[in-house]
């Protein structure tokens, strides 16, 4: 926990990541004099962030009371994906008191996107999983400006460019927003409550229909001066390969994410030189990084080379990236992530063999512990971040 934060968010975030705790331990593990912290659970108590929830066990004299988040708070937390919606709220201990995922579009526009977003928390308080938000955090597959609130110039996310994405979700909900890069999200997740708990220097990268990385220094996420720090999936990686979507070529992107293997898994089927690949293509007219992974499973050499080759390529680019930042520890997430210890063993291979001994000689890479759901445990995170910020 920062010590440079204000005592009011260092209280609240103690008592969402502990529970309840008494009032003279709260003291204790804030140093604080008594008379201020109670002059400021008081206050806390009065804003309804705050409430006492019985008595402590003794420790030699008079029982302290117990205190903990007021257990009406609500936190939505909303993760967008290229293909996907995944919603849940969460209360102020950050657990999931509802949750609803379904398939979507991003390109089918914010307007669309956001009003199924809209219909889906309605559905939670009719459901009676809130009677109002405290805040509301939403991740999205493309670069954001943090301080804005907004997507800017997104590659996979046509008419989202600026659109005011928290202004509209503040409004509609009454509460304050926030918006970040999904990848970003996920790394939040992952260190609030994943393999990455007690990982003040990380990379998180997710691999999925887009490529990016969640960097995590001195405890904090880095974003850079414009919010778009860690867009590795537009480093360049061949300069003879395929047009990426952002418009120049040879980009990670482009050559391994969810679209650039099922393309090449398409191409396998079709040539000869996947059994498993061309049986699934001739019963469903199509094939996915899904058909891949359980290919290789099935000991398919053309499936096993694809997620070799990927590896391969993912590691390159994160052997470069541990040289410069000196990580100690990178987190690999996203849909792709399936595709499980093939994929995890190339990666390893190439940044231990292509990066420093110095840097990689305590380097764990390791798969999420999260999962898929990283994103919305790190949205409800930053939505809860931001509530805290708010009882000034």
């Amino acid at each position: 926990m920062r010590t440079d934060d204000p005592l009011h968010v260092r209280l609240l975030r103690l008592l969402r990541d502990e529970g309840a705790v008494s009032r003279a331990e709260l003291g204790d593990r804030l140093q604080m004099p008594r008379p201020r912290l109670l002059a400021e659970l008081e206050r806390l108590v009065n804003l309804g962030y705050v409430a006492e929830a019985g008595l402590a066990a003794s420790r030699g004299g008079r029982r302290s009371t117990l205190v903990e988040l007021n257990p009406r708070l609500r936190f939505a937390a909303v993760d967008l994906g290229a293909s996907s919606i995944d919603v849940e709220v969460v209360n102020g201990r950050l657990e999931p008191v509802a949750a609803y995922g379904e398939a979507a579009d991003i390109r089918s526009g914010p307007k669309v996107i956001l009003q199924r977003v809209n219909e889906l928390l309605h559905k939670a308080k009719v459901d009676g999983a809130y009677e109002r938000l405290d805040a509301v955090g939403v991740g999205v597959p493309g670069p954001v400006s943090f301080r804005d609130g907004l997507p800017v110039s997104p590659p996979i996310m046509p008419g989202w460019d600026r659109f005011p994405v928290r202004e509209l979700l503040t409004r509609e909900h009454g509460c304050p927003a926030v918006v970040d890069n999904d990848v970003n999200i996920m790394a939040i997740g992952e260190r609030h409550g994943g393999v990455a708990h007690s990982v003040d220097d990380f990379l998180f990268v997710k691999i999925g229909t887009g490529i990016g990385c969640g960097i995590y220094l001195s405890g904090e996420v880095y974003r850079g001066t414009d919010g778009c720090a860690g867009d590795i999936g537009h480093i360049q990686v061949d300069s003879h390969g395929p047009m990426c979507s952002c418009g120049n070529v040879g980009c990670l992107e482009a050559l391994f994410s969810g679209a650039a293997l099922a393309k090449d898994a398409a191409a396998a089927a079709r040539n000869g030189t996947s059994a498993a690949l061309a049986e699934r293509l001739a019963a469903n007219g199509t094939v996915t990084a899904l058909d891949v992974a359980e290919g290789a499973v099935e000991g398919d050499v053309a499936c096993i080379q694809l997620i070799r080759d990927g590896g391969r390529r993912v590691g390159g680019v994160l052997a470069g990236l541990v040289s410069f930042a000196n990580p100690s520890m990178i987190v690999i997430g996203g849909g792709l992530a399936q595709l499980g210890h093939i994929l995890l063993a190339e990666i390893r291979s190439v940044v231990y063999r292509r990066s420093l001994p110095l840097a990689t000689g305590n380097l764990p890479v390791v798969l999420s512990e999260l999962g898929p759901r990283a994103g919305v445990a790190g949205a409800a995170v930053l939505a809860s971040d931001v509530a805290f910020g708010e009882a000034s």
